[in-house]
């Protein structure tokens, strides 16, 4: 039972439950949401932990309904607010925002309302909320309770950090007795203990959910040319949205270009680019169009469109929670979503190096590399890959999960203690000056006029691995970088050198290399099965056989009452919502309404149009 009195709920509000149905349109909570709204009703505070796409934001929205008063939410980016903002109001539920993009005349009938007592929910950015003229405002108020989004943010520890957040301890001396919630998706356990300790919620209680999601396929290549490699990828996913992340603004602009010039719609989004460049690409991609955004990490955190098929990264990420963030972009609705992170040798050492160059407290950088370093053997791991990244939020899964490249494709490992000596020895016998593909070269026997210029075709390891094609001693090399043996110098151009802890075990023959078998470059797997609906990983029901064209009457009269209403086609309906009405074939407004994800607020507004459009396509 709860531990809130229901009959005591002021201003008439329901219980949770009812609300849940009657405004949301769900039968029933899921996993750990009922345990932390029973929290907050009670008027303690809570840190909940759910995966992207988990139902973090109904643990905040169903009590702020309950509880009497206005609610106030913190949230670090404009977008996640407004798409937020625009989902409530379907719903019928009075929400507003206020941050430096609200037109004044918005701003103040969001004010007025707020002084009224009208609003549900408000959204607010750290700053905008701190200003002493914000807090002496909100202290006139009734607050429901705080809630603190991407509370990931609020650590130093975080791989978002943001230090305004910081300030938010101070709400519990100014909103004595108002229950606080925080919640993210990307926490690892040492994370979880700063964002509490940086509240000031010591004696909040932990609500932590599974981070695995079944439906994400997750997958890891070795750079082996990373143009054809994207565009393999993408041409499985033609017609579909996602995202491409890419390590530098230049590096954006150059992959936006190419991948239009392969015939896709791809838009560049990076910091340098202006306001208005960055709020059109925006709004081109939550429109619902199959657009590709190129992207810096500037550009994700809280987009909330469901139907992201796809997250590529062509660098890679500086920690698993960085990447796990990223990748969860996708697939928010249930549907099996790909991603696929491509890294080189290069990439791992260059990492190290600006690792190295960090000016941050000597605490914080060992903290830093603990978290590369768990990057790295995340990407030459040969376990199941989500197993690996789940072990770093301190979750341990039973078994391997099928829907990795490690459990799709398995990679065979072979004993590469001698290949690494021939790699050592080469790189030793030229002086350590040289790069990778004059090692390759030696090591190959070939005549080129660098190995001819410095007389390498007289050392001993001179065509020692002429057996091995080029791709091979690519590999043996990166696999070396990953493990710490070799490291990369920058300059002129980028040479190897050997780190003698590592390297002097393997030349002695005092250790076994095992290394990952790739003799061939490996290729994203093809889905298992090219069905995109919920019941290719959820078991949900799909649209029978010739229902797909109910199901694309039904998406375009959606997109053309969301453009009408200038909002996300993904606020009106899901795509999931949609094809359970292709199934059902509901007759009446009685069951339209017994639909999951059919509001009471919804049902008045949209049902008349949906019964109608239905009964045409029949006809």
């Amino acid at each position: 039972m709860p531990a809130y009195d229901v009959d005591a709920l002021a201003d008439g509000r329901t219980a949770p439950r009812d609300v849940l149905r009657r405004v949301f349109g769900f039968p029933a909570f899921r996993g750990l949401q009922e345990a932390a709204i029973d929290r907050v009703m009670a008027g303690g505070d809570a840190l909940v932990l759910m995966p992207t796409g988990g139902g973090k934001s109904l643990c905040y929205q169903v009590p702020a309904l309950c509880r009497p008063g206005t609610a106030i939410i913190v949230s670090p980016l404009i977008a996640l607010m407004d798409d937020q903002v625009a989902a409530l109001r379907q719903l019928g539920i009075a929400a507003g925002a206020l941050h430096s993009e609200v037109e004044p005349d918005a701003a103040r009938t969001v004010a007025g309302d707020l002084d009224a007592g009208r609003l549900d929910l408000l959204y607010m950015s750290p700053e905008r909320l701190l200003m002493a003229g914000t807090l002496d405002r909100l202290t006139r108020q009734r607050i429901a309770l705080i809630a603190i989004d991407e509370a990931h943010c609020v650590s130093a520890w975080g791989h978002e950090f943001r230090p305004e957040y910081r300030g938010l301890a101070r709400l519990a001396e100014r909103f004595p007795g108002v229950p606080r919630i925080a919640l993210t998706a990307t926490a690892d356990p040492r994370t979880r203990v700063d964002i509490l300790h940086a509240l000031g919620m010591d004696d909040a209680e932990m609500f932590t959910a599974s981070f695995h999601r079944s439906n994400l396929h997750v997958a890891a290549q070795a750079k082996d040319g990373e143009a054809k490699q994207l565009l393999a990828f993408l041409n499985r996913h033609k017609g579909q949205a996602g995202i491409v992340y890419c390590g530098s603004r230049v590096k954006t602009e150059r992959t936006a270009l190419r991948v239009r010039a392969d015939g896709f719609t791809a838009l560049p989004f990076h910091a340098g680019l202006s306001a208005m460049e960055k709020r059109v690409a925006l709004t081109r991609f939550r429109s619902g169009e199959p657009v590709i955004m190129v992207a810096t990490i500037a550009f994700g955190m809280g987009i909330d469109r469901p139907d992201v098929r796809f997250v590529v990264h062509l660098d890679m990420p500086d920690s698993p929670e960085a990447f796990y963030q990223q990748i969860g972009r996708a697939g928010r609705d249930g549907d099996r979503a790909d991603t696929l992170l491509l890294y080189g040798g290069e990439d791992i050492a260059r990492a190290r190096h600006w690792l190295a160059q960090s000016s941050a407290p000597e605490a914080q950088q060992r903290v830093m590399r603990e978290r590369l370093e768990a990057m790295i053997s995340l990407t030459e791991t040969t376990a199941c890959r989500t197993a690996s990244l789940l072990a770093c939020f301190g979750e341990a899964l039973p078994g391997a999960c099928g829907h990795c490249d490690a459990c799709t494709s398995p990679v065979a490992l072979f004993d590469g203690t001698v290949a690494a000596q021939k790699v050592l020895s080469a790189i030793y016998r030229t002086g350590q000056r040289f790069g990778a593909l004059h090692i390759i070269s030696v090591l190959r026997g070939q005549e080129t006029p660098m190995i001819l210029k410095h007389g390498h075709q007289e050392l001993s390891t001179y065509g020692i691995g002429s057996d091995r094609p080029p791709g091979f001693w690519r590999g043996v090399i990166r696999q070396l970088i990953a493990r710490g043996a070799l490291r990369t110098e920058s300059g002129e151009y980028a040479t190897l050198s050997l780190v003698p802890d590592q390297a002097r075990p393997i030349l002695r023959n005092e250790t076994t290399l095992m290394l990952r078998d790739e003799p061939e470059p490996l290729r994203a797997a093809a889905p298992r099965n090219r069905d995109r609906s919920p019941a290719s990983v959820t078991g949900d029901r799909v649209p029978a056989a010739g229902d797909e064209g109910l199901f694309d009457v039904l998406r375009q009269w959606r997109s053309t009452e969301a453009k009408a209403q200038s909002v996300p086609p993904y606020v009106i309906f899901h795509d999931s919502v949609l094809r359970e009405i292709c199934v059902s074939r509901p007759g009446n407004l009685d069951e339209l309404g017994e639909i999951k994800g059919v509001g009471a607020s919804k049902l008045l507004r949209y049902g008349a149009a949906v019964l109608e459009v239905t009964r045409r396509h029949v006809a």
